[in-house]
């Protein structure tokens, strides 16, 4: 386990995907802190989360609009106990994969915990609407790199007459593309014909990054406005520019947008390591983002944090 030095690490939050039954149980009955932050969002939300995502059903649990606040208060629950373990660390940066950025504003004190958790059930009631409205699928792509993907889905979109793109960059040789039926199958065949090892179909009910949910952007637009933001403790890396948010504004219009727009995800750790950071800390459950860190720098270190034990082991050095 790393040492952490706040000037070397980023505290990073996962996306959909990471989600599992029984998500932060074992940290919350390990942590005073953990346990209190589940509290506040069965609070904030007025049903039991942590019901649901520690007992299930598990087909509610991936349900988009349960989904995604049961990803945010996970990684902060985890963020709790890792706080609790460490007294007042704050990394030199934060980051997440797509709705995980909401996760790492509200752990920068952009926003509060509670208008985190309404908020991003909003964004899931917004694409789920707007996957009813406008269906579409999404795929993974492997041993293709983005720049080559963005090529074929062009291809894909001219021969079809339909909407494909690149949704999110996850790491060299892990793209997700994302669009409609038609034209996301064609983009899977020419992708095959580039060279690509695997185009694997995703279990997901929306075309998300992609232009299908942009009937969506205006309802999660008007709950962005609802909401008061300020400016986080720490950086907060945007997942359109792969660079800092540099002002309330820009968070206001980066997280709308963000619906339609891809996740920059392997710039974005490639920029933080530019700015000398050698330790990505992942806040939640699983270990996705450490994953996918291995492919982008073999260089750096990555912890997943989302166990007591992982929580015990931290230290600051």
């Amino acid at each position: 386990m790393p040492t952490l030095s706040p000037a070397a690490t980023a505290f990073v939050f996962p996306g959909q995907g990471s989600q599992a039954l029984g998500m932060g149980r074992e940290l919350a009955q390990a942590s005073a802190a953990a346990r209190q932050a589940w509290a506040e969002a069965d609070a904030a939300l007025g049903f039991a989360l942590s019901q649901l995502c520690w007992d299930g059903p598990e087909a509610d649990l991936n349900a988009t609009v349960n989904t995604q606040p049961a990803l945010l208060a996970s990684s902060i629950a985890a963020l709790r106990a890792v706080q609790e373990q460490l007294g007042d660390f704050r990394p030199a940066y934060l980051a997440g994969h797509s709705v995980g950025e909401v996760t790492a504003l509200v752990a920068g004190g952009a926003l509060s915990f509670a208008d985190g958790l309404r908020l991003v059930r909003a964004r899931g009631q917004a694409m789920a609407a707007a996957g009813q409205r406008a269906p579409g699928a999404m795929a993974a792509i492997l041993n293709l790199d983005a720049p080559v993907l963005a090529e074929v889905c062009a291809e894909a979109s001219a021969q079809t007459g339909g909407v494909v793109q690149v949704a999110n960059d996850n790491c060299p040789g892990q793209v997700v593309i994302s669009g409609e039926g038609p034209a996301l199958e064609k983009a899977m065949e020419l992708a095959k014909a580039r060279g690509a090892k695997r185009a694997l179909k995703l279990a997901v009910s929306v075309a998300a990054h992609s232009p299908l949910m942009q009937s969506g952007v205006a309802e999660y637009a008007a709950a962005v406005d609802a909401v008061a933001f300020q400016m986080p403790q720490a950086p907060v890396i945007s997942n359109l520019t792969a660079r800092p948010l540099p002002d309330v504004a820009a968070i206001r219009a980066e997280l709308p947008a963000q619906l339609t727009g891809p996740v920059r995800w392997t710039e974005s750790v490639r920029y933080l390591v530019s700015q000398g950071i050698g330790v990505f800390v992942e806040l939640g459950s699983k270990d996705v983002l450490t994953g996918l860190l291995k492919r982008i720098d073999a260089n750096v270190a990555g912890v997943a944090v989302g166990m007591p034990e992982a929580v015990a082991g931290l230290g600051i050095g």
